[in-house]
């Protein structure tokens, strides 16, 4: 897909979107209902963020003392602050995508799709198979001054 289609659909479709969202969902219930919901579940999304935020440092940092490298808890980390955005920008699309990302088996699956499409995450070689050998061209050098 072309990057500058992607670039325009996120930020200024999906403003767009939110934009009538919120528009809708004022003319339902009030336009102080959708103000204060909105504030609530920013107010609602920091404070989870925050308690998950905590609960990965301290998974990562036994990964460490594990003298293992917390890959998956760094993800994590970078998603939880990309989720925190989406909970404190004021509209209903991002707050349910935000608090869909909160549940960590749906964060840890999307960080494990995401990295597979890429090509970063491949399966790995199997146990019993031989490790690939590579040609070396064996010679001889010296410097000439």
């Amino acid at each position: 897909m072309n990057p500058l289609l992607i670039f325009f659909l996120i930020f200024v479709g999906a403003p767009l979107l939110e934009l009538f969202v919120l528009i809708e969902v004022g003319s339902e219930i009030g336009a102080l209902w959708t103000i204060l919901i909105s504030i609530f579940t920013a107010l609602l999304g920091g404070l989870l963020v925050r308690l998950q935020g905590f609960s990965i440092l301290v998974r990562a940092r036994q990964q460490m003392a594990q003298r293992t490298l917390p890959a998956i808890e760094l993800m994590e980390g970078a998603m939880l602050l990309i989720v925190g955005v989406a909970l404190l920008l004021p509209g209903f699309i991002t707050d349910g995508i935000g608090f869909l990302l909160l549940i960590p088996p749906i964060r840890r699956t999307v960080i494990i799709w995401v990295l597979s499409t890429r090509g970063v995450l491949q399966p790995g070689q199997p146990l019993n198979s031989q490790p690939q050998t590579r040609d070396y061209i064996k010679a001889d050098y010296h410097r000439e001054d």
